[in-house]
């Protein structure tokens, strides 16, 4: 936005209101330019010849000789010229600017790292659809994580896939397009058949080391148990609690899931708690948006409103009109100094 060219009169006040002056003090200068004239006129030396004779010289010229210097005379308009330029500079000095509207930008104080199981037991289609038809274990998560995404639409949210291998396959962003495109990508099996999950949380805590969000979260969502990660799940969760990550564990799968294909309730209960988090078990469709919207509660939304004003200098219009005006005055003091040498020269032709 521009400093506007026009306005009503109506307008004034609002306008000046935008208006302010850095170095406001600056303006006890402008008192400085009424000494102007006491200054000393300008000395121009001119080249002469000295004679012994000079009374004869000038007995025979016919002409009377005068002493003292010529002081050029200063008009109404070389004053005024200089007045304004220095008015014009004082105004240069307060560095005026133009205070633009407002901008209001908020900052996310939380981050969520989703960490999503992919292991094949992801494929058991124990879940049911709007419809009642059998839908597999993702197909849900991804539908239900969709729900909580527009809950949270101005925290960061990460994701992170594992099963024998851990992925991050988005950092912490605002974009959560991005993490809902990942996450419909993401096919179960591709990060391997077995389910790492301290190696996940190990991860999820290298991820957390770049977050500088003052509430940092972890929803880990499995339906298997531990099959020999690096790092135990235990010494994981206790690495977050230090760390300050809080851990929220869900459990996905029925309680009449097959021998293999059911979740580590006790271990996932332990880890969490261990992190001042909470652990869920979704059976089914309504009890994972359940605990979706639990957590979207027990975590508030909790922002930083940050409103800035940019500020456009404006002394470069002062200062060049300061520069134009003394430009002025200097070229009417040269045609004053020509017109007065000429006038000079023709008193001294007339004798």
């Amino acid at each position: 936005m521009s400093p506007p060219t026009s306005f009503s009169p109506a307008e004034l006040l609002g306008l000046l209101s935008q208006l302010e002056w850095a170095l406001p003090w600056a303006a006890l200068l402008w008192p400085l330019g009424l000494l102007m004239p006491l200054l000393p006129p300008h000395r121009s030396r001119r080249t002469a010849l000295r004679v012994p004779f000079f009374e004869l010289a000038v007995q025979g010229s016919g002409q009377k000789p005068r002493s003292g210097a010529v002081v050029l005379p200063h008009g109404l308009a070389a004053w005024l010229l200089l007045g304004l330029a220095w008015t014009a500079a004082v105004l240069a000095a307060m560095q005026p600017q133009w205070v633009e509207p407002p901008i209001t930008r908020t900052k996310p104080t939380r981050d969520w790292l989703l960490a999503v199981d992919l292991s094949p037991s992801m494929r058991t289609t124990d879940f049911r659809d709007a419809q009642g038809r059998p839908q597999d274990r993702l197909s849900v998560l991804r539908e239900v994580s969709e729900e909580f995404l527009q809950r949270r639409s101005a925290d960061r949210i990460g994701l992170l896939v594992f099963g024998q291998q851990a992925y991050v396959q988005v950092p912490f962003t605002l974009d959560h397009d991005t993490v809902r495109a990942l996450l419909a990508e993401s096919r179960i099996g591709m990060a391997g058949s077995r389910t790492m999950i301290g190696d996940a949380i190990g991860l999820a805590l290298r991820v957390f080391e770049e977050s500088q969000a003052r509430q940092r979260t972890l929803v880990l969502l499995t339906d298997g148990r531990d099959t020999g990660s690096r790092v135990p799940p235990a010494k994981a969760a206790e690495i977050a609690a230090q760390r300050g990550v809080r851990l929220y564990t869900v459990a996905i799968g029925s309680a009449a899931a097959k021998a293999g294909e059911e979740a580590d309730l006790a271990g996932l209960r332990a880890w969490a708690e261990a992190t001042g988090g909470k652990a869920y078990q979704a059976s089914d469709r309504e009890g994972l948006r359940a605990i979706y919207a639990e957590l979207d509660a027990l975590e508030p939304r909790d922002h930083e409103t940050l409103s800035a004003r940019p500020r456009r200098p404006l002394f470069h219009w002062p200062l060049g009109a300061a520069l134009l005006l003394l430009g002025a005055h200097v070229l009417q003091s040269l045609i004053a100094s020509a017109w007065a040498a000429r006038r000079e020269r023709r008193e001294l032709a007339h004798g």
